[in-house]
């Protein structure tokens, strides 16, 4: 196989154990993937892949091999090219910058174009998503995050992150607030799907019965929205409920044991690169010096 492309094809299907995920993946449509697997299962003339139903690819033994063989090679070319970017000293060229959903589309924008300003041979592309992207393979280049969890990074804390309940403030004003957690259940509760294993949703799960949920929406900016419409009460991060106008808290003090930290990293070998330097510098400093907006003081 020389073609390291045909490599992380059958590398990025072992990861998923489907074509369709792979195909994303790698930015080719499910045709190209599916024909391009075939043609080189057909000219190696090994099965790398077993075909189960429901879609899903099961790697063989042979298929094993290759996949552990390409992610060895995808491991040196990340660290070369990690060490090569790490010396630029010039603050120009693209960064790359993952951040929670709700983060992405509050607070960090008058953050970003602050940035912006300061440096315009800066092409920020934001990635606003709430899975953990990998670092050390380039999925980005800065994070920020509730903690570090990977290997071989370089950061640090920003703030403490609470939560609290919220509601539509006209519907706080008519109902009032609550008398403690106890109280949650008296009232519809706006909350995630079944599947998610966030923190706030487990809590939801502990404190709240199953028959006061009236509303589930995996996207928190959906539900801050659904909030503010009345719907029910929604757990929000303090930075997004309190600037709400069309919000007010309904149990007047954060949850403690919901409360996460926000991070900034990048990996080790880009921390003296100029533009990753340059955000962890402004943007870093900026977000920690919003310490009562994120702590909902």
């Amino acid at each position: 196989m020389e073609n390291w492309n045909d490599l992380k094809l059958v590398l990025a299907i072992a990861r998923t154990g489907r074509l369709g995920g792979a195909a994303s993946a790698l930015g080719v449509d499910h045709s190209t993937a599916f024909r391009r697997l075939n043609a080189i299962e057909e000219k190696i003339g090994v099965r790398l892949f077993d075909r189960l139903p429901g879609g899903a690819y099961a790697v063989t033994k042979e298929g094993d091999r290759f996949a552990a063989t390409a992610e060895q090679i995808e491991t040196e070319v990340m660290t070369l090219d990690r060490e090569v970017l790490g010396s630029d000293a010039r603050p120009t060229g693209v960064l790359r910058v993952t951040a929670p959903e709700p983060l992405a589309y509050s607070v960090l924008s008058a953050h970003l174009a602050q940035f912006r300003e300061a440096y315009p041979g800066i092409v920020v592309e934001l990635i606003a998503d709430d899975r953990v992207l990998s670092l050390s393979r380039r999925e980005a280049d800065i994070a920020l995050r509730d903690s570090p969890n990977e290997p071989d990074l370089f950061g640090r804390k920003l703030v403490d992150v609470a939560w609290a309940l919220y509601a539509g403030a006209d519907r706080v004003q008519q109902e009032g607030l609550l008398d403690g957690i106890a109280s949650i259940g008296q009232r519809g509760i706006i909350s995630w799907g079944a599947e998610s294993r966030i923190a706030a949703a487990d809590w939801l799960r502990e404190h709240v019965p199953e028959g006061r949920v009236v509303y589930r929406a995996s996207s928190i900016m959906n539900q801050l929205a659904a909030a503010r419409a009345g719907v029910g009460l929604a757990l929000l991060p303090c930075y997004l409920g309190d600037v709400d106008p069309g919000l007010a808290r309904a149990f007047g003090t954060p949850i403690r044991e919901l409360t996460r930290e926000l991070w900034i990293v990048t990996h080790a070998d880009l921390r003296k690169t100029a533009r990753v330097r340059a955000f962890f510098e402004m943007v870093g400093n900026s977000l920690a010096a919003q310490h009562a907006l994120f702590t909902g003081a």
